[in-house]
């Protein structure tokens, strides 16, 4: 039972060293793709307008 106890602590150090930085990661992925959609829809439109004015 004793083995158990220091294996669970052990865990709860892993996750809550390395799984934060992963799950903040993520948010923040998540978060900035829905930007950088709509950033490059902007330059593809801003592409077709310059080529349209030749």
């Amino acid at each position: 039972m004793k083995g158990c106890v220091f294996v669970n602590s052990e865990l709860q150090t892993l996750i809550a060293s390395v799984g934060f930085p992963i799950a903040l990661s993520m948010y923040l992925l998540v978060r900035i793709e829905g930007k950088l959609q709509v950033l490059s829809d902007s330059i593809n439109e801003l592409s077709k307008t310059i080529i349209g004015m030749k």
